[in-house]
């Protein structure tokens, strides 16, 4: 059984590895994927903190953002612009996987809009690696 710091370092390598994933789709322009993969880093960093903070709780089986930076207890500490970036990212999980109108979706993931928002989750996993 792992301890919580294990636990931690667990989810935040798996974060790593999606960031990187992310890189990798925005270069193959599988633009679907890089909202996904971005969503992926921040959710499983996110998990990485609660199970941190929270060693004895069982982790809860969500994918929304906001929640879990809630049970993190970050909300008050997050940025208007990182809680803009998590209710952006919130729904590329689900539409990634069962993209009900993939043609509208791929034409607002633009090459452009992908590069900001792997930017933006850059330095939003920067800052949560300090939590």
């Amino acid at each position: 059984m792992m301890d919580s710091y294990a636990k931690t370092e667990y989810w935040f390598e798996s974060a790593e590895y999606d960031l990187q994933t992310a890189r990798a789709m925005l270069e193959t322009k599988r633009y679907l994927y890089v909202g996904f993969m971005c969503h992926q880093t921040i959710e499983k960093a996110l998990k990485g903190i609660f199970v941190a903070r929270n060693p004895d709780e069982e982790l809860p089986y969500i994918h929304k953002l906001v929640r879990l930076a809630n049970l993190c207890g970050l909300t008050e500490e997050l940025s208007d612009a990182q809680l803009f970036l998590l209710d952006t990212l919130n729904p590329l999980n689900i539409e990634a996987r069962y993209p009900l109108n993939k043609t509208l979706l791929l034409q607002s993931l633009t090459q452009e809009r992908c590069q900001t928002l792997i930017q933006e989750t850059e330095a939003l996993f920067q800052w949560l690696k300090m939590k």
